[in-house]
């Protein structure tokens, strides 16, 4: 169980990397027009998924997270980024050095109404990668009708790239 988190994890940062490579090229005003398709603007939907993916990160280490940033606490792509890239980096460490039991265990939190809550943590770690695939699909639409250029992010994209780099035979 801990490879496939592991390897999801991997997914989940190369297609993130990827989004925000996709994103870059888009002016501040592309970035935050409001044209709805779930989230109101493209920067809305990177804060919303920045946000949560650090509020996983805080509940990961045992604090409470119930409440988001809004776009107004995370005004740029660049603050969206940092954010996104060190959520997901403690993610990556806390995986690495969690045990097989305690993936196996239950992680309660309080959600964002501030209610208790318990999952097992694989499937909270499987959440977030899920999560994120949800969010980047969005952006990718929004991205689109801008007339850019959204990066394919498909879970069978990265296992081919990996699978070419020789990645699989090295984890055997």
């Amino acid at each position: 169980m801990k490879d496939d988190l592991i390897a999801l994890q991997d997914y989940n940062l190369w297609a993130n990397r990827l989004l925000l490579e996709s994103l870059a090229p888009l002016s501040h005003d592309d970035y935050v027009r409001e044209m709805g398709g779930g989230w109101p603007s493209l920067r809305a939907t990177l804060v919303h998924l920045a946000g949560a993916t650090r509020a996983w990160a805080e509940r990961l280490d045992g604090r409470d997270a119930t409440s988001l940033p809004t776009v107004d606490d995370v005004p740029t792509l660049a603050d969206a980024a940092r954010m996104l890239n060190e959520a997901d980096a403690r993610i990556s460490a806390f995986l690495a050095t969690a045990s097989a039991e305690r993936l196996g265990a239950p992680l309660a939190w309080k959600n964002l109404k501030r209610e208790e809550k318990a999952a097992p943590l694989w499937a909270v770690l499987r959440h977030t990668v899920n999560h994120a695939s949800y969010h980047r699909g969005q952006a990718a639409a929004m991205l689109n009708r801008l007339g850019g250029r959204p990066a394919a992010t498909d879970l069978v994209r990265w296992a081919i790239e990996r699978q070419e780099a020789g990645a699989f035979e090295e984890a055997r």
